[in-house]
């Protein structure tokens, strides 16, 4: 059974193409169109296009359905397009001539995007959730972490006196700023397209109010041509929110990777999130921090993949949008697994103390001798030099004696600024 399908028969092979991926992917659309079809029979129960009786059966049809997904026993069968055309199906099956009613008034068109943008809507709210859970954890280890101090790099090598917890909060207030992003997909997503057909709306007396208010979206996409063009946007919005994030969480595990080598030996991890190696007894690898690393960053390259397949297109709908799902779902239910497996290995990560007595590192301290140095009164381009030349002559005494009082610094994380301004944020989910 097809929706679009008027009793010709077609090549097997096309068939296939066609078909693609969407009866393993629409396993996980499945419960979100049962969602927005249970609206719209709601809907037209109340527009008059079907009977109290005829709503209320459609109804329980569809809430038993969503039973059999909730049990994992919907199965989308062979020669079937996708999750929209089983769960018709189905009806069909339990309530003859009724189930055949539920389509009127709506396309496949903006099932779908109904049922992809209550996907996102709530996949968006997990991983804001997540977000929290790290953000919160990161904020902890920085204040945990506040005293203890370690080496600043920049071009890699030692640069300024740093601390762990400077350092777990950047990313922490990194956070802030890609939630911001994602709030921003969120709102673009948070947009009910049903109602608008195909693209063009229908002659049907819909209200389109009513099934907005009973999905639980933020407002209408009025347009029905714009609610159409918004297949593929949203989803590219998304992506780039996901991308901005991934790019975060990728740098973070970089820094662990590198730091928790033996060169650095600024953290211990916990073994329970390692592995070793087949040949050398002695590895505990970092792997988990790795793969989160990688798998980020493939993540990166969604946007751009979005971007090519939508490239160009005119408006209205091209079956060239199918595509997207290819990426796109798997995407977000991949960052979803990262987010939890890095909260949990974060929360195992040990800090080593003292790492700034090695005298590798007493270099870290020029810069403090230089602001001395103006502070008892010489112009800092004298004090810069100055130092400069007791460095290279030998005579550079270092003084470990900081303070850091301006607000981001050392000695003033402004953590509770940054947790404010994150809340901020996640209570506009």
């Amino acid at each position: 059974m097809k929706l679009w399908q008027k009793g010709e028969s077609i090549d097997k092979l096309f068939e296939e193409f066609t078909i693609g991926n969407d009866p393993v992917l629409d396993l996980q659309l499945a419960p979100y169109d049962i969602q927005g079809s249970i609206a719209h029979a709601k809907m037209l129960g109340k527009v008059g296009l079907l009977t109290a009786n005829e709503t209320s059966e459609l109804c329980v049809g569809l809430e038993n359905i969503l039973l059999m997904i909730e049990r994992g026993e919907f199965v989308i069968e062979d020669g079937i397009e996708d999750c929209h055309s089983q769960i018709e199906l189905l009806l069909i099956r339990s309530l003859g001539d009724l189930g055949k009613k539920v389509h009127a008034g709506r396309s496949r068109n903006d099932q779908v995007l109904t049922a992809l943008k209550l996907f996102t809507k709530d996949h968006l709210k997990v991983i804001a959730s997540s977000l929290k859970r790290l953000f919160d954890l990161l904020i902890a280890k920085s204040e945990a972490n506040k005293n203890r101090l370690m080496p600043g790099y920049t071009h890699m090598q030692i640069a300024m006196p740093s601390s762990f917890g400077l350092w777990f909060g950047a990313y922490a207030e990194s956070l802030v700023d890609d939630l911001i992003g994602l709030k921003a997909a969120y709102d673009v997503v948070n947009k009910n397209p049903l109602g608008s057909a195909a693209g063009y709306g229908s002659s049907f007396p819909l209200d389109r109010e009513f099934t907005t208010d009973e999905l639980d979206f933020g407002s209408l996409n009025f347009n029905s041509i714009y609610a159409q063009m918004t297949r593929g946007k949203m989803e590219k919005m998304t992506a780039g929110a996901l991308a901005t994030l991934a790019s975060t969480i990728s740098k973070f595990c970089s820094d662990v990777c590198l730091y928790n080598g033996q060169n650095y030996q600024f953290f211990e991890l916990d073994k329970r999130f390692t592995t070793g190696s087949s040949i050398m007894p002695h590895k505990n690898n970092p792997d988990g921090f790795e793969l989160v690393r990688a798998k980020c960053n493939q993540l990166q390259s969604l946007p751009n993949e979005l971007v090519l397949i939508l490239s160009n297109l005119p408006s209205g709908y091209h079956r060239d949008l199918q595509v997207t799902k290819d990426h796109f779902i798997p995407a977000i239910t991949t960052f979803e697994s990262c987010l939890e497996i890095l909260i949990s290995m974060v929360e195992g990560l040990e800090v080593n103390e003292h790492i700034l007595n090695d005298s590798k590192y007493d270099l870290l301290f020029s810069v403090e001798k230089v602001n001395q140095y103006v502070l008892e009164g010489m112009t800092f381009r004298d004090a810069y030099r100055k130092v400069a030349q007791d460095i290279k002559a030998g005579d550079y005494v270092t003084d470990k004696e900081l303070n850091h009082t301006h607000i981001g610094s050392i000695g003033n994380l402004a953590n509770d600024k940054i947790s404010d301004a994150f809340c901020e944020v996640y209570e506009r989910f």
